[in-house]
């Protein structure tokens, strides 16, 4: 089914829509889809090999802040070995800000930084845990022992009334 679709549309028509897909339009599948009569399924077919490819294209008409990470990345990806007016050309071309990009590029750098952050806390947490558990288990054998001495004891007492019982008996 993918072939004939593929045969049915042309090459110019499918780089059309997935450029309409691109900044700065960042038209969404199911506008393009009533606008071109493409079915929405074959649109989503050609974002992901776009994307696959390495293109953003989020293909939808939200704020440029709440694209997903994958398309920011990817757009970060395509600027940044940029220089200057490269990077103001890329910008006016898709409709972005230098200050996105910025933004976004600091925190793809940063990611790394969080992850180890996080990694850190967590051992910190398990030392802390492992100490409370190595505690609890201290205060366990510790209680085992206790209740192991008054079972004695009152098996002692039980046998000391048996045998004093008796006596009195006698």
């Amino acid at each position: 089914m993918t072939n004939k679709n593929n045969e049915r549309y042309s090459t110019e028509l499918k780089a059309t829509a997935v450029k309409k897909m691109m900044p700065p339009e960042n038209k969404g599948i199911r506008q393009l889809s009533q606008t071109l009569g493409i079915p929405e399924a074959t649109l989503y077919s050609w974002r992901k090999k776009a994307r696959i490819q390495g293109n953003a294209t989020p293909g939808t008409k939200k704020n440029v802040e709440k694209w997903s990470s994958e398309d920011k990345f990817l757009i970060v990806m395509e600027s940044f070995s940029m220089n200057q007016v490269e990077l103001a050309e890329y910008c006016r071309k898709k409709g972005l800000f230098k200050e996105q990009i910025e933004a976004w590029k600091k925190t793809c750098l940063s990611a790394n930084e969080q992850e180890e952050n996080r990694t850190r806390e967590l051992a910190t947490e398990l030392k802390e845990e492992k100490k409370q558990a190595r505690q609890l288990e201290k205060e366990l054998r510790h209680k085992e022992k206790a209740l192991a001495e008054a079972a004695a004891l009152l098996l002692l007492r039980k046998k000391a009334r048996a045998i004093l019982g008796d006596q009195e008996e006698e």
